[in-house]
């Protein structure tokens, strides 16, 4: 804090509590994993206007060396232990850029030591790791949060309020939702990524875990929490040459008792794609993209194209500030909030049923 600013304080009377001041610093994030290629939001900005990055992980030092030389990191950020790294750099939070089955050890040592987690989606590989990671969770008494790129748009903000605040559509009562692009391998992702992004287990499954979790977190939020009644998935591989572990294709059917939702996922369309169909009783509202979306109402001649950006609808386009603002205990997360624990503990239940199905032919039915 600005020594002048203390003086000030002191001449003109002014209270000046500490909560205050440390509200006003950045936030220690340290890095637990670099092999995922979303690491590079954060790795081109170590200094963000909420977050400082005091430390940078990866167990594997060629990698960690390569990421350091591509971004500029200075090397004295680096650790091939994460222990280590916590131990010495002591970070408020952790955000994870590693395998989807790595996240349990990451909360396994964070969460003894106070350290708060923010992982990439989908939370876990399977159910047992999500409930040990949220036992973890609340016996240290952490935030345990998941970020996924849909979060983070104000068309997703603005559908949920047009349902919610203004009935526009008369209730949620179908939902479709495509996620997916030509395919990691298609796309250029990195040697590092695809040696555990096509790995059933280090990442749980292919499209239906990478592109599944979208529609299944976004579905959970849009219900309120509500887990579905029953999940039914078929799955596919259309490029067994190019993905012979894993599926490439995956359709999700989930039923609630007064609603249903088709989840897309796909590593074989012709471009990428996030968007979702929301239809109610009175209207429908299409998401397009992170900002435009398609209305129209029952008694409309024709549908409604329309842009919102966070200054139309709040919403955190930075994860990094929203897993700040939480740390700072400026916001509370909601049980079926899209980056909470709750909401993505059931997203695992639907994948792992969603597997079970496509293996099995039949549907699942999920307990309460």
């Amino acid at each position: 804090m600005n020594v002048t600013y203390w003086i000030l304080c002191f001449l003109t009377g002014m209270a000046v509590s500490l909560s205050v001041v440390a509200q006003e610093e950045k936030v220690r994030v340290a890095v637990a994993g670099v092999s995922h290629d979303h690491s590079g939001w954060i790795l081109r900005n170590l200094q963000q206007k909420d977050i400082s990055v005091v430390g940078i992980f990866d167990k594997d030092p060629q990698l960690l060396q390569q990421k350091a030389g591509r971004y500029g990191i200075d090397k004295k950020l680096l650790y091939n232990s994460l222990e280590e790294m916590l131990d010495k750099v002591k970070p408020q939070a952790v955000t994870a850029f590693g395998s989807i089955y790595d996240h349990l050890s990451i909360v396994q040592v964070c969460a003894p030591r106070g350290i708060h987690v923010m992982v990439e989606k989908p939370l876990a590989v399977s159910v047992d790791h999500a409930l040990e990671m949220d036992s973890l969770a609340r016996l240290y008494n952490i935030h345990l949060l998941t970020n996924y790129e849909t979060s983070w748009y104000p068309a997703t903000a603005k559908a949920y309020q047009l349902i919610y605040d203004s009935s526009y559509t008369g209730g949620l009562r179908k939902a479709v939702f495509h996620h997916g692009h030509e395919g990691p391998v298609e796309i250029g992702t990195s040697r590092a990524f695809l040696s555990w992004l096509t790995d059933p287990v280090l990442n749980g499954g292919g499209a239906v875990i990478d592109f599944g979790c979208y529609g299944a977190n976004l579905m959970t939020w849009l219900m309120k929490g509500q887990q579905p009644v029953s999940v039914t998935a078929v799955t596919r591989q259309f490029k067994p040459d190019v993905y012979p572990k894993v599926d490439d294709e995956a359709t999700i059917i989930l039923t609630y008792p007064e609603a249903q939702a088709i989840l897309e996922a796909s590593w074989n369309w012709p471009f990428n794609r996030k968007d979702m169909e929301l239809y109610g009783t009175t209207g429908y509202i299409f998401t397009i993209n992170a900002k435009d979306m398609r209305i129209r109402r029952k008694e409309d001649k024709t549908e409604q194209l329309r842009t919102y950006s966070a200054e139309d609808i709040p919403v955190y386009e930075n994860p990094f500030s929203y897993l700040a603002d939480v740390v700072r205990g400026k916001i509370n997360v909601k049980a079926d909030g899209l980056y909470a624990l709750s909401n993505n503990i059931t997203v695992v239940r639907i994948l792992e049923a969603a597997k079970k199905s496509a293996a099995t032919g039949r549907t699942v039915f999920l307990k309460e």
